[in-house]
């Protein structure tokens, strides 16, 4: 079993309601082979939501509120359904400051990129889950 992001999959759970659907992943939820998760939506944030960026460890909307709690929240219960569920690899939107693997925005909301991963993909990379973003599984 995989998990991928939510959003991934076709639904419209993006901070501005919208998906970044790819059919191959939509493909593998519709054979059960992938578990769509959205760590946003278990936190029980609204969709759409204002954008976050992390800056200096934190989650940080636009307007400068400190979302902090509510995404790690949402990240542990992915976490915990991807362990129960024995997933050992994951497929997480890229950027994202919760799914981003490898680069995320850098907390100014310029666009400008940085070396990091987002909170729900560092978590399952501590878990040992191997986690890659839809331009490396849709290179490869």
């Amino acid at each position: 079993m995989i998990i991928v992001s939510a959003c991934l999959a076709g639904v419209g759970c993006r901070y501005n309601g919208s998906s970044y659907s790819v059919p191959q992943i939509i493909e593998m939820v519709v054979q059960g082979k992938a578990i769509p998760i959205c760590p946003e939506i278990l936190a029980g944030l609204p969709t759409p939501r204002p954008p976050v960026e992390q800056c200096e460890g934190k989650i940080i909307s636009l307007n400068g509120d400190d979302q902090t709690a509510p995404y790690r929240a949402g990240a542990k219960m992915g976490l915990e359904i991807a362990v129960v569920s024995g997933c050992q690899k994951a497929i997480l939107k890229s950027k994202s400051p919760t799914c981003g693997a490898g680069w995320i925005y850098d907390g100014t909301f310029s666009g400008n990129l940085i070396s990091g991963d987002g909170i729900f993909a560092k978590m399952l990379k501590d878990k040992g889950i191997e986690v890659c973003t839809e331009e490396i599984y849709c290179k490869g």
